[in-house]
């Protein structure tokens, strides 16, 4: 059997599973697929009509007034009848025989309305007429107005008296609906002629590069999760904690992907299912070109692969070597500094954002010796407080994050480094605890001056975390994995120092 995965055709054996299906495809374990099993066309008859004469052709528009009904019974007997009437202010084909009774009262038309008439107010000899002007008039048959003409109305000024309809035919209006099953069972069973979306294709707008790397960012590990869903949107707030400049700003099509810029949720990822109004506080990130159908049925709490054009372009965590060369395959120059030997870790990236890499067409690394970038563990036990050690350091956006010292002193029990201490307003106290030991890491938090500062513990105490603050005062964030000896080693004020979760 034949099935279409991410638009490509695949051959597989009857009864084949979705996990053979897209082997080889992006997805991420998890995700949703979008398995499109039919589409159903339904032709149906509209209120428009052809009427095609031998000075072309004109669309009828119906309204639904009894009138119209009658003229719609008679629709045989339009073909063959001519213009039997053409004046400044009406043409008439006729006739035809009806039962509608005589009404002799005079009437407003409006230009373009179709009405019947009654030819020496005998309903034996009906006629259609269009106004071609603005009219009052008495026609024998009432106001009668059935529709108006909405296309070809020019034909009004070439017809003259004995041109004859040519024919008289209902136009079809003809929708499509899909059958679509949204799954993340791999074992579900395929059928021939089966099309399958294994991910959303997300084309990045150049004009944006904040707000596109914040996309990148949010789907940096091949996912995004959606954590609100409504009729016109899906969106993700899982990083609200940034500053997002404005940008482009457009008009939201179907499948436009945004990032607020401002307000309540600044930083939510939005995707569109449904066209919206220009907004200023929403900047546009790009347009979803793949998945439409997953972005369309996605709930909730459900996670989508995602797959960025262009990805993401950050060296950082690589060697010099292996960055140059990842670089060099995007079309980017490198210029090395610091440790620019080969096997130097790459810790910082200049332009860091892709599209502005991209645009400049070179970037700086800066190395350091592989020894020189620490291991840290951090727990999610209180996600406020890691989620606050993750942004101030950068590691929620990047592989290596920086540490900048801000007090160390030869026998001190401690070492720590600068925070923010407008975001460590956030850092609600926990439990005390009952003792620290040498390598955790701990916060300041807001019930003491300081909040925001880092510390790790370079000692093992009862009475004072890494900060140097007593229990009520300090938040424990994770623990040093590597080499405290090497990290003291002739550490200075205002040193940085790069940290990572990974193994490098």
């Amino acid at each position: 059997m034949k099935v279409l995965v991410n638009g490509v055709e695949k051959t597989l054996k009857a009864g084949s599973t979705l996990k053979t299906a897209i082997a080889g495809e992006p997805y991420v374990k998890g995700s949703l697929i979008a398995v499109h099993l039919s589409e159903e066309r339904l032709v149906t008859e509209t209120r428009d009509f052809e009427i095609e004469t031998p000075r072309g052709r004109m669309v009828l528009r119906l309204n639904e007034s009894p009138e119209a009904e009658i003229w719609k019974s008679n629709l045989d007997r339009m073909s063959g009848i001519s213009s039997r009437w053409v004046t400044h202010n009406i043409v008439s084909f006729g006739s035809f025989p009806t039962d509608m009774e005589v009404d002799r009262e005079s009437y407003f038309y409006k230009t373009y309305d179709c009405f019947l008439a009654l030819g020496g107010f005998d309903n034996h000899t009906t006629y259609i007429m269009i106004a071609r002007d603005n009219h009052t008039g008495s026609y024998g048959a009432g106001k009668a107005v059935i529709g108006r003409i909405t296309v070809g109305r020019h034909i009004l000024d070439e017809i003259r008296e004995g041109d004859g309809i040519l024919s008289v035919r209902p136009l079809m209006s003809e929708t499509s609906s899909e059958n679509v099953k949204v799954t993340d069972d791999l074992s579900f069973r395929l059928e021939d002629g089966y099309r399958i979306e294994t991910y959303m294709g997300l084309r990045l707008d150049r004009r944006s590069p904040v707000s596109a790397e914040h996309a990148l960012i949010l789907s940096g590990k091949g996912s995004i999760e959606v954590t609100e869903s409504t009729g016109s949107f899906a969106a993700c707030s899982e990083d609200l904690d940034v500053e997002i400049p404005v940008e482009d700003v457009v008009v939201r099509e179907s499948g436009a992907v945004t990032v607020r810029n401002d307000g309540l949720g600044k930083g939510r990822l939005y995707m569109y299912r449904q066209r919206r109004q220009l907004s200023e506080s929403h900047n546009n990130a790009g347009a979803v070109y793949n998945g439409m159908a997953l972005l369309s049925y996605v709930g909730k709490g459900d996670r989508l692969t995602v797959v960025t054009d262009p990805p993401r372009i950050l060296a950082v965590g690589m060697t010099q070597a292996e960055g140059e060369r990842f670089l060099a395959d995007a079309g980017i120059k490198v210029r090395r500094t610091g440790d620019a030997s080969d096997d130097a870790i790459v810790v910082e990236q200049s332009p860091e954002r892709t599209l502005e890499a991209l645009d400049a067409g070179e970037v700086e690394l800066f190395g350091v010796p592989r020894d020189r970038v620490f291991r840290v563990k951090l727990t999610d036990k209180d996600r406020i407080s890691a989620g606050y050690f993750r942004k101030v350091t950068g590691l929620s956006h990047k592989p290596v994050g920086i540490l900048k010292v801000q007090f160390t002193f030869e026998g001190l029990p401690m070492v720590t480094f600068y925070g923010d201490e407008d975001r460590g307003k956030n850092l609600y106290p926990q439990d005390p605890f009952k003792k620290v030991k040498r390598g955790d890491i701990g916060l300041t938090n807001q019930a003491r001056p300081h909040r925001g500062l880092i510390g790790i513990r370079l000692e093992d105490s009862k009475d004072y975390g890494p900060t140097g603050e007593e229990g009520y005062g300090t938040n424990i964030v994770g623990r040093f994995e590597d080499d405290l000896d090497r990290l003291m080693k002739d550490l200075n004020e205002d040193d940085t120092i790069y940290i990572t979760e990974e193994e490098l």
